[in-house]
């Protein structure tokens, strides 16, 4: 007499649950030999339970329910060929796609650690000399937010003539240059042509304190009159780089140029720090 299982047994056999089981019967992958008509108990054969563990291997090469279903139909090694090459091309894709996520991953983590390892930041003034930078202002934006800074690069490529774009690169920094009352969203270039937007930020000493979006205001002012107190003008402009704090966070660094000091004038870099 041929040994039957029933539904437990069988999914201990295969290592799959009773669920999984009762599902291949529904979409007719795997059905019972036998159903008890009184108690509607399900038994599956000798049979059923290879098919199961085929149904098992195909599913660990990544292979669909539907895709399973037509190869266990077909009687013809062409065909299971064909449809095996067609499954060794989409795990190629998966395998790509995998190895693409895992460098962003790469990419991403080497970012924040180059974060760790910076300077620490500076709640009182200080100078710091820093080259000449080119800028490039956003047409529209005014302040940076999630939305905009997430992929920021794709704003300012877009705003540029499309003969201009190769012509551009732009480092991993964003802030907002301030002038005359009126504040741009800014990328720095490392490469460049003449367009609409470009400002040229002077090599030179600056006057600068961290800090973060609630004092932005206060901190900004308070270099602006260090500044004015040393050159005895008021600065042309300001610039507030952002610095991120986490993915989706950022504090700021503010910046005031200070033109070539006069003998005899006092060092401002002390007395101006944050509240």
């Amino acid at each position: 007499m041929e040994k039957l299982f029933s539904v437990s047994e069988a999914a201990k056999l295969v290592n799959m649950t009773a669920e999984t089981l009762r599902h291949y019967d529904r979409i007719g992958l795997v059905r019972p030999s036998k159903t008890d008509e009184w108690t509607g108990y399900r038994y599956y054969s000798q049979q059923e339970i290879v098919r199961l563990h085929t149904v098992r291997a195909l599913r660990c090469m990544d292979l669909s329910l539907a895709e399973i279903k037509k190869i266990l139909s077909y009687d013809d090694f062409h065909a299971i060929v064909k449809m095996l090459k067609q499954a060794e091309t989409g795990a190629d894709e998966k395998i790509a796609e995998l190895q693409q996520a895992r460098e962003r991953i790469r990419r991403a983590r080497m970012h924040y650690e180059s974060k760790l390892n910076a300077e620490q930041p500076a709640q009182n003034g200080f100078v710091k000399e820093l080259p000449q930078r080119v800028l490039l202002l956003s047409e529209t934006l005014e302040e940076p937010t999630v939305e905009n800074l997430w992929n920021y690069h794709r704003h300012f490529y877009g705003q540029l003539p499309k003969d201009l774009r190769e012509a551009f690169a732009f480092e991993d920094q964003a802030g907002i240059y301030e002038q005359g009352g009126r504040r741009r969203l800014f990328a720095v270039c490392t490469r460049y042509a003449q367009t609409d937007g470009l400002v040229v930020l002077p090599q030179g000493r600056y006057l600068c304190a961290d800090c973060t979006e609630e004092d932005l205001a206060q901190v900004t002012e308070r270099l602006r009159k260090a500044a004015r107190e040393e050159c005895g003008a008021d600065p042309a402009f300001t610039v507030q780089l952002i610095v991120l704090s986490g993915i989706l966070q950022w504090n700021y660094q503010a910046q005031v140029f200070l033109p070539p000091r006069e003998e005899g004038m006092a060092d401002v870099s002390a007395g101006t720090g944050a509240p």
